[in-house]
Parts: C-alpha cells; sequence; structure tokens
C-alpha cells in the first residue's frame, strides 16, 4: 500500500489535466513534490522538468530516469452556428469510445465542462453504425451560438480532457485516465525519493526527467537527452497487459497484470544495459516479464538512444490494461516492483561503469 502521502500526490498528479502542449499543470505538481527530494529542479523552454540528486563518486555516472508527463486528449477545431464544438484528437484518443462523455475544456476563464453527444439509442440508424469519425464528434456546453461559446472562454484551439477522475479498485489496483503515462512520473518521484532517504549517496548522478510531447512524437524526450547527455538512460512507460479476452497473444505478446515490470528487448534497448536492468530486479527479487521490439519500441527511448552519438538505454515498463481510455487499470504492485527495480538499478551503477559496445 502506498503511504498517505505518496497517495494523495499520485491521485493529485492524475487528477491534473496535462494534455499534450499544455503539461505545465501537472508539471508543475511533479516539480513542487520532487524538489524535497532534489538537489535542484529545472526545466525547459516547452516544459520539460527533471530533478538532480547529485553522486557521491570522484567521477560520478549519469543515469537518465525519463517518464512522460503528458496525457491524450482532443481540441476544439470549429464552433458551428448552432454552438457546438467540433474536435480534433490530441495524440491517440480511441474515438469508439467518446460518444456519451463529459469533457473538461481548458479555456481562457478557466475549466469549462462539455458533453460530447450522443444520438439516443432509439433514434439512431443501428443497423447502419459505425465507429464515429473525429470530426463526426460535436461537444454540447449549453451554447446556442457562437457568442455565448466566446463568453464561456472558449475558443478554437482550446484543449480538453476527459473529466474523469482516478480511483482505487480494492487494495491491488488503481483505475483512471492518464495512468499512461502519469504513473512514470509518480514512480520516478519514488525512486528520487528513496534514494534521497539512504544513509549514503549513491556513486551516480540520478537525472529524473518527466518530459514533454511524448504522445504526439516523443519530442521532449529528444530535446532534454539532448541538453542533458546522461552515460546511461532507462525509459519508463506503460505497455499493454494482453491478460484480458479476445486479444490474441500470438500478435501482442504475453503481458499479465501483477507480474511485475517487463523489460523489453531489441532495437533502441541496449544489450548491457537490458543486463543490468535484469540483474538489478534480481537483486530485489523482482519477476521480470519480456517483450521483443523488432523495429521500434513505440516510447520515448526511439528518440533518447540516437541522440548525439547515442546514449546507451533501455526501457521498463508498467503493465496496463485498457490504454488510452478512462479506465485505464494498473497494479500496484507492480508500481511498487518496478521502483524497486528502478532503485537497485541507480544503486549498482559505479565510475567505472561503461555501457558502450567494446569490439
Amino acid at each position: 500500500m502506498l503511504d498517505p502521502n505518496a497517495k494523495n500526490f499520485l491521485i493529485d498528479l492524475l487528477s491534473t489535466p496535462s494534455p499534450t502542449g499544455f503539461e505545465w499543470r501537472g508539471q508543475k505538481k511533479w516539480a513542487d513534490y520532487t524538489r524535497q527530494f532534489a538537489d535542484k529542479v529545472e526545466n525547459d523552454a516547452y516544459g520539460n522538468a527533471w530533478a538532480t540528486l547529485e553522486g557521491s563518486g570522484k567521477n560520478p555516472r549519469r543515469i537518465m530516469l525519463e517518464s512522460h508527463a503528458d496525457e491524450i486528449g482532443f481540441m476544439i477545431k470549429q464552433i458551428n452556428g448552432e454552438g457546438f464544438l467540433r474536435l480534433d484528437r490530441v495524440g491517440g484518443s480511441d474515438v469508439a469510445t467518446a460518444r456519451g462523455r463529459r469533457l473538461d475544456i481548458l479555456g481562457d476563464k478557466g475549466v469549462v465542462r462539455g458533453i460530447i453527444g450522443n444520438t439516443a439509442i432509439h433514434i439512431r440508424d443501428r443497423e447502419n453504425e459505425k465507429v464515429p469519425k473525429v470530426h463526426e464528434l460535436y461537444v454540447d456546453v449549453g451554447a446556442k451560438n457562437p457568442k455565448e461559446v466566446a463568453a464561456l472562454g472558449l475558443r478554437v484551439g482550446h484543449v480538453a480532457v476527459y473529466a474523469d477522475q482516478p480511483e482505487f479498485i480494492g487494495d491491488k489496483y488503481i483505475v483512471g485516465r492518464a495512468l499512461d503515462n502519469r504513473l512514470g512520473g509518480f514512480i520516478i518521484a519514488q525512486v528520487m525519493r528513496r534514494l534521497k532517504d539512504r544513509k549514503k549517496r549513491v556513486s551516480s548522478t540520478v537525472l529524473a526527467v518527466n518530459a514533454v510531447q511524448e504522445e504526439v512524437g516523443g519530442h521532449g524526450a529528444k530535446m532534454v537527452t539532448h541538453r542533458l547527455m546522461p552515460d546511461v538512460a532507462i525509459c519508463l512507460d506503460v505497455t499493454h497487459a494482453t491478460d484480458t479476452p479476445s486479444i490474441d497473444r500470438a500478435q501482442h505478446g504475453e503481458v499479465k497484470l501483477g507480474e511485475g515490470p517487463s523489460v523489453t528487448h531489441g532495437t533502441c534497448n541496449h544489450p548491457m544495459v537490458v543486463e543490468r536492468l535484469l540483474k538489478a530486479a534480481d537483486k530485489v527479487k523482482v519477476k521480470i516479464q519480456h517483450e521483443s521490439s523488432s523495429r521500434y519500441s513505440g516510447t520515448d527511448t526511439d528518440e533518447i538512444f540516437r541522440v548525439q552519438h547515442g546514449v546507451p538505454s533501455g526501457l521498463i515498463s508498467l503493465p496496463l490494461r485498457y490504454m488510452h481510455s478512462v479506465v485505464e487499470m494498473a497494479n500496484l504492485k507492480d508500481v511498487e516492483q518496478v521502483i524497486q527495480t528502478l532503485v537497485a538499478f541507480v544503486e549498482s551503477v559505479e565510475d567505472k561503469d561503461e555501457f558502450g559496445i567494446k569490439l
């Protein structure tokens, strides 16, 4: 179970709207919390934030632990003559589940509640129903014309997220929107907390990075890696738990909720970094699940590893059910085991360690 302070931070972080390109609300919460465990917390022009804990070594390695701060959402594309809003997607929002949901629109005068319209089942053409295209969705904010929409402080370009809030199911699970990847930001903050609480500082300098704009291409990760140029990087994201009905495991692999974090092999994942991650997990008795990456990982790791002359990188993932929905589900045991593995990885790195391949 999470201690009350950590639990309150997690709920606050998950509840704070941080759609791609507009992450500063959540980033401020993350920075304020993480500042108590770091020597300094900094940010760049686009809102990437990182906390630094200086190492005690004479020639400390620089370890970057990276997660992404942004969440999927929507953006106002057009306001029609009847006061309804048309939308565009921000990131990989699932249009199939959008109708009939509440939105929080981040307007100039504060948050405005809207509803994505859903024609009653009685009067729909159910025989020819299809998943709507995003431009076919509309939002009702209770306005009759564009003038009333403007009076609410809304215009084209304002972003929105689903209004759903996180909740715990029993003492094992957490459910909500934006677990992808706000849980990652929570985890790296807890890693910093535990490293700060050690009697002796670790040898390496640790850079805990919460990056922006992953959902549209890993832009923030590329920016911040170029700036910080670590010796080794571990990217933390979520991965699909494939243990629910109707998922073809031959196509999507086999990952189970509650069976520990996943480590990915191939492409951007440096073999020596992966090996060190596995040894760290074994040391703290964390069971690891395994995934393959034959072309790309689909995470910030793809951008991190190829910055400048190359950064030895690894990807560790938290199993997640129902990704990119308002009911994303994670097991708190998996969360704890990711924290333990990352702490053990940092503790294992010494001044003499090199992660480059020698031929």
